[in-house]
């Protein structure tokens, strides 16, 4: 019995180790990417992943050692399994709308540091363009809602 103790919470440590090395991994990616929508890829599918392992592992552990079931680390595995990847679509559907910088593989070489060389910020004149382009957005969003809402108070 001692020995199925032991070898189950070495697996439970397995996990948990993992779900941390994922999470440095997410981290990583979080800094290196470029753009609103890779750091989101990399923020929502490596942190799940993470989760899911260390509450696992965390899970497993306490049932075997002290034979106590959590309910909380259940919920709160369901819980952020199903709301970090809506939220994450919710926010990058936001940068979409609002123009945000999308990052495109033939820009350029690829980012070999951490810190950003003087080509790689973007021209005044590029940024303006990207500015026009928001504006646009926001007016035809802004536009959109008004309609709905004169709709609405029309229709009681």
């Amino acid at each position: 019995m001692q020995i199925t103790k032991e070898i189950v919470s070495l697996i439970s440590a397995i996990l948990i180790f993992l779900g941390s090395v994922i999470a440095l991994i997410s981290a990583i990616g979080i800094v290196k990417f470029q753009d609103v929508f890779l750091r989101s890829h990399a923020s929502t599918k490596s942190s799940t992943l993470s989760v899911l392992l260390t509450i696992i592992g965390v899970l497993i552990y306490f049932i075997v050692n002290t034979g106590f079931f959590s309910v909380r680390l259940l919920l709160s595995l369901v819980f952020i399994n199903l709301t970090s990847p809506v939220g994450m679509h919710l926010v990058a559907r936001a940068a979409y709308r609002n123009g945000a910088y999308m990052y495109r593989k033939d820009e350029g070489p690829r980012q070999s540091s951490i810190l950003l060389s003087q080509n790689e910020f973007n021209s005044p004149e590029e940024l303006k363009s990207r500015a026009k382009l928001r504006e646009q957005r926001r007016e035809k969003l802004y536009y959109k809602e008004r309609e709905k809402e004169k709709k609405f108070e029309n229709h009681d």
